[in-house]
């Protein structure tokens, strides 16, 4: 297939220019979660121009499907299009025009990456045998996940998907550089919303109160010991509380506190007990100092599984398409991506696409407002994955 691959190499190289402009229209424009009509409009209106018949789903979602040669299995490719509630600090032409909005975790990337690996993956249908089926997906940035409603859906049936590939914009690696894992790789996310009652009052008169801030700084340091005792050290677990409310005064005990937090792991079964273990903990050390704790767990997205087998497939044909020396071993991450509800259905492969200058520039962060990208990225994202879809549908 060296021919094909040099193909799609060419037409990768020639069709840069418009997947940056789609990029900066999307990056220009961006919508929150479950709210991303005008994107969704222009993803059908950029495929519909391809002669492709896309479809909504799970409300501003869109699919659609390139069929090449009958007889074939059926590969998904997958690109996420919400943003965040983020105002941007670049000053850049294709800035923001939606105050408090920016795609700061690259969503604007995925999407015109895959409007791209669209076009290529068109033009050479006749070359392979199989369909591909692209998903545009809303809502990665909020519970409950578009990934989990478009599944609810039926995106992966009509025809019946047999492997899932997505791509994620990776600022730790210089563009022209991918990063993979085989096996787990991100963790499943559970959001912790606690209320710790007690009796508030002067706080010269302690005797005469029951001083839930108390209650709530034991109940955090001692939820620490899930993590530190309860879990098997072979399976990472992160637990964290990030607000702290106790709206009292110096000199006032208020009636309640208020906390949020997070709980991470990578084991789906250690995630349900450690769940019961945290309820037993808030409920029994809340009671045995006279107050009340109230604890409410909102289940977030399972953790990710790059499918050992598929993940080989994928780093092979990367290496052919980038060269060995720019596909990268990554570590595990504790973050969360609701991609991981794709990995739990089907075989599947999630990948990191370098978006770094390699002098430097655009070493922000996903999730702040100076994050951009090296555009030499989105040379690079089409034209590897319409080389990957093709190089699965082949195997």
């Amino acid at each position: 297939m060296p021919e094909l691959l040099s193909q799609i190499q060419h037409l990768a190289a020639q069709y840069a220019a418009d997947t940056v402009a789609q990029r900066r229209h999307l990056h220009a424009h961006p919508e929150l979660s479950f709210q991303e009509t005008n994107t969704a409009a222009f993803v059908t209106q950029e495929l519909t121009r391809l002669g492709l018949h896309p479809q909504s789903i799970a409300t501003t979602g869109v699919v659609a499907l390139i069929e090449g040669q009958p007889g074939g299995p059926t590969i998904a490719l997958r690109a996420d299009m919400d943003a965040l509630p983020i105002q941007e600090a670049n000053d850049v032409p294709y800035k923001s025009t939606n105050p408090g909005v920016m795609h700061a975790c690259g969503h604007d990337v995925h999407t015109a990456s895959l409007l791209g690996a669209a076009r290529i993956l068109n033009e050479l249908k006749s070359e392979f045998q199989g369909t591909i089926k692209l998903m545009f997906q809303p809502g990665e940035e909020r519970l409950p996940g578009g990934a989990s409603l478009m599944i609810k859906e039926g995106i992966l049936e009509n025809p019946a998907v047999t492997s899932v590939l997505g791509q994620h914009v990776f600022p730790h690696l210089p563009a022209g550089k991918i990063g993979l894992r085989s096996g787990r790789y991100m963790a499943s996310t559970d959001e912790l919303y606690l209320t710790v009652r007690g009796k508030g009052g002067h706080g010269a008169m302690p005797e005469m109160n029951l001083d839930p801030v108390l209650v709530a700084a034991h109940l955090i340091v001692a939820a620490q010991q899930i993590v530190s005792r309860r879990a098997n050290p072979k399976i990472p677990s992160v637990l964290s509380f990030g607000k702290v409310i106790a709206n009292g005064a110096t000199n006032v005990i208020p009636n309640e506190v208020y906390i949020e937090g997070t709980f991470r792991t990578l084991n789906e079964e250690w995630r349900d007990e450690a769940h019961q273990h945290l309820r037993r903990l808030c409920e029994g050390l809340a009671d045995s100092m006279g107050a009340v704790c109230d604890l409410e767990i909102r289940r977030g997205y399972p953790y990710l599984e790059n499918e050992p087998t598929l993940t080989a497939r994928v780093r092979t044909a990367a290496e052919e398409y980038l060269g060995p020396e720019n596909v990268v071993e990554l570590d595990q991450w504790m973050a969360a991506e609701d991609f991981a509800y794709f990995s739990q259905a089907a075989p599947a492969c999630f990948y990191r696409l370098g978006t770094r200058h390699e002098d430097g520039r655009f070493a922000s962060s996903v999730h702040t407002p100076t994050f951009d990208i090296d555009e030499k990225a989105l040379a690079t994202g089409p034209g590897l994955m319409a080389w990957l879809a093709i190089k699965e549908l082949k195997e």
